[in-house]
């Protein structure tokens, strides 16, 4: 009964006191939670076949003396210390479980900041969510498709005659990086647009900054990446082309606003305006105001003052 009246009296523009943000937040906490803790026991029971999936990209040796661990072409995966097996089965199984329930905490998160924003301001959070999601899963794909032609290439600068040990928490680290950095990587494009969308940026001036865009875009991916050229083209070259796709996005959405709103006008010059009433020619002068039915007469006595126009004294 209480629940149903707080929901009665909540302001329709989400305005409401900060004990009931803090209640709103925790109850999106616990529907988070409801599907976090399921998918986590679940999660578990598949750990280890997903460690072995993060960790396939590396070539694997056989044993130490393996002619191809001396020549620095494979590495030998392993756990060091009684606890990192157990510590590496949990970390997968929790990151694999925010990655599956990933849906409802996003939506919790959407529906407690969607009351506070207006009309436009909900439809770009929603473009950024379903075009934003793609462009991450298309990153997230190709770091882990880049990865089994980066790591031989890492391997290659051992000194000779050495082994390599890799754990595998090194491993899955790694993996996870690389796959958040072209995921992050590849939202360039859709901010762009957002700020465009927003009238922060023009497309003429995004196009402006085309050489400086694609000199960072380059040094971003040779830091991100593994040390190997492949990687760094792997991620430069898709980052740039869809620069350019948001540049030419925003050139046209420049142009509709433009057909949609008229000339635009300087910063410093001021815009024409009518001056001329709308039910009078331009010639014809302005009489005087009609007075009301109760204004229209006067008393003779000084009971109801002098009346001019059908204007008393007092008004």
């Amino acid at each position: 009964m209480l629940k149903s009246a707080r929901k009665k009296d909540r302001d329709p523009e989400g305005r409401m006191p900060l004990v009931e943000h803090l209640r709103e937040l925790r109850d999106r906490l616990l529907k988070a939670l409801l599907a976090f803790v399921p998918l986590l026991i679940v999660a578990l029971f598949f750990s280890k076949d997903i460690a072995e999936f993060l960790s396939e990209p590396v070539p694997r040796c056989t044993s130490e003396q393996d002619p191809r661990a001396l020549a620095g072409k494979c590495a030998v995966l392993s756990q060091i210390g009684i606890t990192s097996p157990f510590t590496t089965y949990v970390k997968v199984g929790i990151m694999a479980a925010l990655v599956a329930s990933a849906p409802v905490w996003l939506y919790q998160l959407w529906a407690f900041i969607a009351p506070g924003l207006h009309k436009n301001e909900k439809k770009y959070a929603i473009s950024t969510v379903v075009v934003g999601t793609p462009l991450f899963v298309f990153g997230a794909w190709l770091a882990y498709k880049i990865l089994p032609l980066a790591v031989p290439v890492m391997l290659s600068f051992s000194v000779d005659g050495s082994v390599n040990y890799i754990t595998v928490d090194d491993m899955i680290g790694m993996t996870v990086k690389l796959v958040l950095a072209f995921g992050i990587a590849f939202q360039l494009p859709l901010l762009l647009c957002l700020l465009n969308a927003g009238g922060v940026v023009s497309g003429a001036r995004m196009l402006g900054w085309w050489r400086g865009m694609v000199m960072g875009i380059a040094i971003f991916s040779a830091i991100v990446t593994p040390t190997d050229p492949l990687s760094m083209i792997a991620l430069a070259v898709p980052m740039t082309a869809l620069y350019f796709a948001a540049v030419g996005f925003s050139l046209l959405n420049d142009r509709r606003k433009r057909r949609g709103e008229g000339p635009e006008l300087s910063d410093d010059e001021a815009s024409t305006l009518d001056l001329t009433p709308d039910d009078i020619g331009p010639t014809q002068p302005v009489g005087a105001p009609r007075a009301l039915p109760e204004q229209a007469t006067g008393e003779a006595d000084g009971s109801a003052g002098r009346r001019v126009n059908g204007y008393d004294d007092i008004t």
